[in-house]
């Protein structure tokens, strides 16, 4: 099934550039939204703000710039809208695409993508951007059906290089999506928009370009992908008679009867353990990281008074790092070490990482050339770990679900439990992440505008170092053997 790994990768740049492209774009959206609504007091933004600042109030007063402060807390609640909608919607796509077909439910969400897309076009008031965010939060479906896609046509022994294309599309995008977005919204609108008197967006073309590209990315898949629920590959036979050969761990070990090793628990209890483990692995990780991510261009706006380019140029500078290890290092890497200890190193990554954010905001004054290479190599780590921990936990979670084949007497699904099916038990995996991420920003941005910045990296460093232990144990569970 290589052609479709090949449809799924492409549909996923195309998607995931459309997703990158507004992300540096955040705190100076939020800041135009401010000045162009400062005037009204009972508009909907100055209520908003008005929140914010009061809650901010009992906790922490800011000595200068109070409203970036705000703006910082504001981008936090914008990040966890988007996720928290996911939350809820993920194990809900995963079900319907059991039932229904994953082509026809990609399809059904990418028309709320493209209305989404649409509304942020002409969205002149913050209340309709909040609307197209909302919008996308319940459309959002490509990433997580396209790791269903790719477990449906693959093998457990195959599985994790297939879903490595997940990670690459990923840091690809990451690459390109944010400067060109940056780039785009430092472009003037063309005149004959302005001189037709229709109001758009002050990023109507970074906008604009998300739009087209996700148009496209819907044709292709009308035409392209093919329908793959039901039709996996037959699979070596899997024994539970222990891992004497090979490592404990490994994914696709061969070893020297023939046998190999993959993270798949052997009955259906164990692997029902093991999936709620990794959820909760995925939603404690991506609580902390979202968090620190989120707060890394607010970092940059805040010390360094950084502009959209330069924004876009950092996450940028660190979707090219993920890139190059995703295509050189994991994608290799990951059937030799597993999908336990390939998350652990990327976790014990970002723990460093961490480290050197801690220690920046010191720096900034007097040393700001160190402060500078501290972000710097803060941005690598994070590269690590954007290549890796996501990649290998989806990895091991979709190596527990069943690989549902259809009854040619019935026409109907055959599974061994319905917890085990793939799209929900996927949906349900991705959604516990998608909390962490709605929670995250939350904390993170709170905790920023509360104790400053060095505080909350610090805690953050603690925690990522304790989950890096805790991935310890997942790590050392018995691994069973195909052969």
């Amino acid at each position: 099934m290589a052609k479709v790994e090949r449809v799924v990768f492409l549909s996923l740049v195309l998607d995931l550039f459309a997703f990158t492209i507004p992300l540096p774009l955040f705190p100076r959206i939020i800041e135009w939204y401010t000045k162009r609504e400062a005037s009204d007091p009972s508009g909907f933004l100055s209520q908003i703000l008005s929140f914010v600042s009061s809650a901010r109030g009992l906790l922490y007063q800011p000595t200068s710039n109070p409203r970036r402060w705000d703006i910082v807390l504001l981008g936090g609640l914008m990040g966890s809208v988007f996720s928290l909608l996911q939350w809820f919607v993920s194990p809900h796509i995963g079900s319907l695409s059991d039932k229904y077909g994953r082509k026809r439910i990609l399809l059904l969400t990418m028309i709320g993508n493209l209305l989404s897309a649409l509304v942020w076009v002409f969205s002149t008031s913050f209340a309709t951007y909040l609307l197209s965010r909302v919008i996308g939060g319940l459309s959002e479906g490509n990433v997580q059906l396209a790791i269903a896609i790719l477990s449906d046509v693959t093998t457990p022994e195959t599985r994790a290089k297939a879903l490595a294309h997940v990670g690459i599309a990923f840091a690809i995008c990451f690459c390109i999506g944010p400067p060109i977005g940056a780039y785009f919204a430092s472009r003037p609108l063309p005149a004959s928009f302005t001189a037709s008197g229709i109001e758009l967006n002050v990023y109507a073309l970074p906008a604009a370009l998300t739009l087209v590209l996700l148009a496209l990315e819907t044709v292709f898949l009308i035409f392209a992908l093919p329908e793959t629920r039901g039709k996996a590959i037959p699979s070596v036979k899997v024994a539970t008679n222990g891992a004497a050969n090979g490592k404990a761990n490994g994914h696709a070990n061969g070893t020297a009867n023939g046998s190999v090793q993959t993270s798949r628990q052997g009955t259906v209890t164990e692997r029902i353990s093991m999936l709620k483990t990794l959820q909760h692995l995925h939603f404690l990780f991506l609580g902390v990281f979202s968090g620190v991510e989120f707060t890394l261009t607010f970092l940059t706006f805040d010390l360094f008074d950084w502009n959209n380019k330069q924004n876009g140029a950092l996450i940028g500078s660190i979707g090219i790092v993920s890139a190059l290890l995703q295509g050189g290092y994991v994608r290799r890497a990951m059937s030799k070490v597993g999908e336990g200890k390939m998350a652990r190193r990327g976790i014990s990554s970002c723990a460093i990482g961490l480290v050197l954010l801690t220690i920046l905001p010191h720096m900034v004054s007097d040393h700001p050339t160190i402060a500078f290479r501290l972000l710097q190599g803060a941005s690598v780590c994070m590269a690590m770990t954007s290549a890796t921990v996501v990649n290998a936990l989806t990895a091991h979670a979709s190596l527990q679900c069943d690989d549902v084949t259809i009854d040619p007497d019935t026409g109907k699904a055959v599974e061994e439990h319905p917890e085990l099916a793939k799209g929900k038990a996927l949906g349900k995996f991705r959604s516990s992440g998608q909390l962490g991420r709605a929670i995250g920003p939350l904390l993170a941005c709170a905790s920023y505008w509360t104790f400053g910045p060095s505080p909350t990296y610090a805690v953050s460093a603690v925690a990522m170092f304790a989950l890096a232990r805790r991935m310890s144990s997942v790590t050392g569970r018995r691994a069973v053997k195909t052969e």
